[in-house]
């Protein structure tokens, strides 16, 4: 059995999808989950509840904070867990996040992978209501482009990590094919729904209130320093996805695209 633990999140919910599609027997685990595809069990929990009885291999997210899996993972391996694929962060190679998480997936015995993906393409969903109501994105630093990685790739990656050998022991960096800026983030969703969608440029301090009402200070400075000024690095397409998948990873258009109906 695999376990998805996030299963409803931007990469737990297609990556369940695709699993069952490949006719794996999958539990779903998230807090509020309700439903999943035909077939999968659904266990409403997180990472400090879940059982991992009769599971083989697991996804493993950690939500909003970098802390030390330990613990989860020495109940893992206790039940018989063979391998984990861990959804963790660009910023952890590039020193804007802390590594206690992979340090502890490294120490912990089991067969591991790291993903390691930039920024996601789904977080243009914060703009939805300003596109519905008034065609208009409102964000920092316009002009300056990441390759924005679009969280079908993410999880279609840990479904090969998790199906497959070949990738223990592996950090997979996981972005989009090319470096996109908020600008043209704004034109792509336009070109979905049909119709012009204004850029509005917000100051840095503009950008700080408004991410300091759901994040904590210490989360808003780092990403404020990733979108305004990144690293070459974290500018760097990385050529993960398409040594993993077979193919390039999937640009944003394609994204705006799927998701069109969040933004009408």
């Amino acid at each position: 059995m695999i376990m998805v633990v996030g299963a409803t999140g931007n990469v737990g919910a297609p990556l369940v999808r695709m699993l069952a599609e490949a006719g794996e027997e999958v539990t779903a685990v998230s807090r509020r989950i309700t439903s999943a595809p035909p077939g999968v069990v659904v266990r409403q929990g997180d990472l400090g509840s879940v059982s991992f009885s009769g599971v083989a291999s697991a996804f493993l997210m950690v939500s909003g904070a970098f802390v030390p899996l330990d613990d989860v993972l020495a109940r893992a391996a206790a039940a018989g867990v063979r391998k984990v694929v861990v959804l963790s962060s660009q910023g952890v190679p590039t020193g804007r996040h802390p590594a206690v998480t992979e340090e502890s997936v490294r120490r912990s015995g089991l067969e591991w992978t790291l993903l390691q993906p930039g920024a996601f393409a789904s977080n243009a969903l914060q703009w939805a209501e300003s596109v519905r109501s008034s065609r208009e994105v409102v964000a920092p630093f316009g002009d300056v482009a990441l390759p924005v990685v679009d969280p079908e790739d993410i999880a279609a990656v840990a479904a090969v990590a998790l199906r497959a050998e070949g990738h223990a022991g592996k950090s997979y960096v996981l972005t989009g094919p090319a470096p996109i800026t908020p600008r043209d983030q704004a034109a792509a969703i336009g070109a979905a729904v049909g119709e012009p969608v204004r850029f509005v440029p917000q100051t840095r301090d503009e950008a700080r209130a408004v991410m300091s009402g759901f994040m904590p200070p210490e989360v808003v400075a780092v990403t404020l320093d990733v979108l305004g000024s990144p690293t070459p690095e974290e500018q760097q397409v990385s050529p993960d996805i398409a040594a993993v998948l077979g193919r390039p990873p999937r640009p944003f258009a394609e994204w705006a695209s799927r998701f069109a109906g969040a933004f009408k």
